[in-house]
């Protein structure tokens, strides 16, 4: 997941949803967030007021689970996404959407759960605490065996494909169970050892998401929130011309800030 656990939105019609933290159509965050926020300024556009921006790439670390239907058993692939995050990093995610295949290349915002189909899941605080105590989070294979009570080794193949069987039982209330037994025997101590936790806060928030004032005056503050490291600021795009300057409080330009860092806005007193 990222630092903390949030879910993606998905913004094509038809895509998986994803489960991170937050949430996505689909898919939910099981690493870490590789690569700092990035925190943006624009002009005359609609800007999300936090949270990351990731295209999925498709399966990366997974085995075989057996969905058991009426109509018979049906063999998947279960386990590890991997996702491109914009402004660089990757994130590997699960799934929260057994029924609808993900799209390759397509692209998903983090946003709250009450946005996904976890906002009316009782057990999606489960799902967070498998994320968190599971694979990758904890990729001490031996250690994560031994404390499962599985006979034999634990590959990682086993391990996030027994993770996903795990959420899969929470996110979509089906009867599956993974084809390896090792993977089998990861599955049942997770879904049997799972306890709610609250949904966590989004990767990066900016508090307020708009300011406004007169031109030549400092605007602001806005507070930045991030469980990530830093966040990396960019100023607008056309910041060159129109003069506009992103700076903490004293005037000075700031480029990166911390959880709870303020930024202002110096706009020229000409900026129309």
């Amino acid at each position: 997941m990222f630092a903390s656990f949030s879910e993606l939105f998905v913004r094509r019609r038809g895509a998986a949803r994803l489960a991170a933290a937050t949430v996505v159509s689909g898919l939910v965050t099981a690493g870490g967030l590789a690569g700092a926020g990035q925190a943006s300024a624009a002009d005359g556009t609609t800007q999300s007021q936090g949270g990351a921006t990731a295209t999925i790439a498709g399966l990366k670390t997974f085995g075989t689970a057996v969905i058991h239907g009426g109509t018979g058993d049906q063999h998947v692939s279960a386990g590890l996404f991997e996702m491109s995050v914009e402004g660089g990093g990757t994130l590997q995610t699960y799934c929260v959407d057994l029924h609808n295949p993900t799209q390759r290349d397509a692209e998903y915002h983090e946003t709250p759960w009450s946005g996904t189909s976890l906002g009316t899941n009782k057990d999606a605080g489960k799902i967070r605490w498998i994320l968190q105590n599971s694979y990758p989070q904890v990729n001490d294979l031996t250690a994560l065996a031994r404390k499962a009570g599985v006979r034999g080794a634990l590959t990682e193949q086993d391990a996030a494909s027994g993770t996903q069987v795990a959420i899969w039982r929470y996110s979509d209330d089906v009867a599956v169970d993974a084809l390896d037994p090792q993977a089998e025997q990861l599955a049942d101590y997770l879904e049997k050892s799972a306890r709610n936790l609250p949904e966590p806060r989004a990767s990066l928030t900016l508090e307020p998401s708009a300011v406004s004032g007169r031109p030549g005056e400092r605007l602001g503050p806005v507070t930045v929130r991030t469980n990530g490291g830093s966040a990396t600021v960019t100023p607008p795009a056309d910041a060159a011309t129109s003069g506009v300057r992103i700076v903490d409080k004293q005037g000075k330009a700031v480029t990166s800030t911390s959880d709870g860092g303020q930024v202002f806005f110096e706009v020229p007193e000409d900026a129309a």
